[in-house]
């Protein structure tokens, strides 16, 4: 026996050797493999990756961007966080809370805080610093996704016991930095102690007489049509064009000079993909970019289901924030201010022409020419813009999309459909239109989306008669009729009137078009949809939650 264990021990020890140098090698193998991951792993851009992108755009016809479009993300959507507002900004940024509420308490004397008797408790004195305070706990406990900014003093409604107060403030969920306004009417009581408190909150825009007046337009210069309704102007919105000056200020100046490509009436996807590109390439080359303001509206977003050109980039994107945030320069200006150099002075101006998009921006780093311009004639795919972004120079030309902003004028409509459902509310994202049509590519999309199929799946997700926004490109406004014996149905055509001829939104555009109404067109349906449907308590997705089908057709899952 003896023997037999002298024999098996040293066998027995050998083998647990072996497993644990086995398992030490399987470790550290494991090591090495998540450690090259870790260093090679390239995190994809904000919105898709670009490699994901390019082969949308060369792998289909005519090499176009043709991804949904009744969803839009623009530079304050991708942002992981709210971003600063420019350097200089008159406003708070920092939100009123219970902290600073308490601290404009302790500066109030005792004698001002509380009530001597309760004697006149049915005067109520809407400029006493007590009803503001009231008013603003009162919001902080019922408006949980706003951020207060400031407020305005108190004025009397139109009773005894109402107090109209207006304040400026942001959606939580909004990462721009941009305010806006609302004024409320309240209803004033007091409490056992005396105390003020809201007996009544009125919804939105009802406090009339704390709106602050609004600067005008000179009604000389509108349409007709806008003499029925004051034409009033959004006075936090500055999209004036900006001009170079004199002789010398264009003769400094660095340019790059884009001419029009065949991204021109294309999707706005592929507008916006582009123009990132030629904007970031102008950083890189630290120069102005000269930028046509005038867009073609692709078919696919008008009324009348043909390209539109002459619409107005301020129509649909921020323009201020554009300005605060590049170096930009319009083209008209431009061109007059260079044929007006050329004129004048016998040494023309430098110019650099670069016919093929292959010309990498690292070989027009070091370019001293005023103007580099890049002419894009070959025929398509190659006259697109965007391709002067891809392959090596995608490691070094940067997207600024955090300069692209959705316009003001538009996020007023957003947040004026918001604040009527007092911020409470849910939103389905219904895609049909074209994709429920093609049982090809998405066979199950147009039952899955049906009426009857819609009140089945949301019963079991969002809670009867809530608040309930369809965000959606079904064109007819009757096909969401049986939600409403569930919920409180709202669509975005239920607002019209924040875009019709008695409109600030309609006053304001006629006076950036030259006294011409402008179309609330399909691109910008779809830009108040998105937004609205990012500020619901809970989203419904249709290729998520409502169909099985794929969001890009069949085996893209």
């Amino acid at each position: 026996m003896k023997e037999l264990n002298s024999t098996t021990d040293p066998i027995g020890q050998n083998l647990i050797k072996v497993i644990s140098n086995v398992c030490f090698s399987v470790f550290v193998f494991s090591v090495l493999i998540i450690t090259v991951i870790a260093i090679t792993y390239q995190p994809p851009d904000p919105w898709e990756s670009s490699r994901a992108l390019t082969r949308v755009f060369t792998q289909v016809k005519n090499a176009t961007f043709k991804v949904d479009n009744s969803v839009l993300k623009t530079g304050e959507d991708v942002a992981s966080s709210p971003i600063e507002a420019p350097s200089g900004g008159a406003f708070p940024l920092v939100p009123i809370t219970e902290a600073t509420i308490e601290k404009s308490e302790e500066k109030l004397s005792n004698e001002t805080l509380k009530k001597s008797g309760c004697e006149d408790v049915n005067v109520v004195n809407c400029s006493d610093p007590r009803v503001l305070i009231t008013i603003q706990r009162f919001n902080l406990k019922t408006f949980k996704s706003i951020a207060f900014l400031d407020y305005r003093t108190p004025v009397n409604g139109s009773n005894p016991n109402e107090c109209d107060v207006a304040w400026r403030f942001r959606n939580k969920k909004e990462r721009s930095w941009r305010k806006y306004r609302d004024f409320r009417r309240f209803k004033i009581g007091f409490t056992n102690d005396c105390s003020y408190k809201v007996v009544h909150a009125g919804r939105w825009h009802s406090g009339v007489n704390a709106r602050r007046p609004r600067s005008r337009f000179n009604s000389s210069r509108t349409s007709p049509r806008a003499k029925f309704a004051p034409p009033v102007r959004d006075e936090e919105i500055n999209d004036t064009i900006p001009i170079l000056g004199s002789d010398s200020a264009f003769k400094n100046g660095k340019y790059l000079y884009y001419s029009r490509g065949g991204d021109y009436c294309k999707g706005m996807n592929q507008y916006m993909w582009s123009f990132l590109c030629a904007l970031g390439e102008a950083q890189y080359l630290n120069r102005t970019f000269v930028m046509d303001l005038s867009i073609c509206l692709a078919s696919s977003h008008t009324r009348s289901h043909k390209d539109e050109e002459g619409k107005d980039f301020r129509f649909y994107f921020d323009f201020e924030h554009l300005k605060e945030t590049a170096s930009i320069v319009d083209e008209g200006d431009f061109l007059k201010d260079w044929r007006k150099w050329n004129r004048a002075h016998k040494k023309k101006i430098s110019v650099r022409k670069v016919k093929d998009y292959k010309v990498s921006p690292d070989q027009l780093l070091k370019d001293k020419s005023t103007i580099i311009w890049r002419q894009f004639d070959a025929p398509e795919p190659e006259n697109y813009w965007y391709r002067v972004c891809e392959g090596p120079s995608a490691k070094y030309i940067h997207r600024p999309w955090q300069a692209l902003w959705k316009s003001k004028r538009l996020m007023n409509i957003v947040t004026e459909i918001s604040g009527r459902m007092d911020w409470d509310f849910d939103a389905v994202h219904v895609v049909r239109g074209e994709k429920a049509q093609n049982k090809a590519l998405w066979p199950h999309l147009d039952a899955d989306t049906s009426p009857d199929s819609l009140v089945t799946k949301l019963q079991g997700i969002i809670t009867p008669w809530r608040n309930l926004y369809v965000a959606t490109n079904e064109p007819f406004y009757n096909y969401f009729d049986k939600l409403r014996s569930h919920y409180k149905v709202h669509l975005l055509d239920d607002y019209s009137y924040l875009w019709s001829n008695t409109s600030e939104w309609y006053n304001e555009t006629t006076q950036l078009n030259g006294g011409h109404p402008v179309e609330f067109d399909g691109y910008m349906r779809v830009e108040v949809d998105t937004e609205v449907l990012y500020r619901a308590k809970s989203r419904v997705e249709t290729f998520y939650n409502l169909t099985k089908d794929c969001k890009d057709g069949i085996n893209t899952c």
